[in-house]
């Protein structure tokens, strides 16, 4: 488990932004069974989180007309059980940090995995997400 000090600001970045954390495996089966479409930002401490995840996420939000109902994130390697239960709703994909997914009524609709994101700018991330908000939310 990673130290809280290393956690805490990487998790601000997106919090303060109105992303609300989810620590628990009920907390995670709460927030998927509610109505409506679910973004859920698998945070870690990896460099493309810093460098193209969480910008590309946070400049989604920022820039789409149509946004998901409920902005949420989970940071691997902290919040343990969380991201185990997030993992079996992502099933058939692999464990993948960073990632991350949009969910409707419960249901995955759109994944983007870790080497979707390695070495791709923030901007093509934000423009995957923004085409996948226009789609289900």
């Amino acid at each position: 488990m990673y130290p809280a000090e290393i956690v805490t600001p990487m998790k601000e970045e997106l919090t303060d932004h109105g992303f609300s954390e989810l620590l628990t495996s009920q907390e995670v089966d709460d927030q998927l069974q509610k109505k409506g479409t679910t973004l859920v930002m698998i945070n870690s401490v990896c460099g493309c989180s810093a460098g193209s995840a969480r910008p590309g996420v946070l400049m989604a939000v920022a820039n789409s007309s149509k946004k998901p109902d409920f902005l949420s994130t989970s940071f691997a390697g902290f919040d343990i059980d969380a991201v185990k239960k997030l993992r079996e709703h992502l099933l058939p994909y692999p464990p993948s940090s960073p990632a991350i997914a949009l969910f409707k009524n419960g249901e995955l609709v759109h994944f983007i995995e870790r080497h979707q994101i390695e070495g791709r700018p923030a901007q093509m991330i934000a423009h995957n997400l923004i085409a996948a908000f226009d789609q289900y939310c």
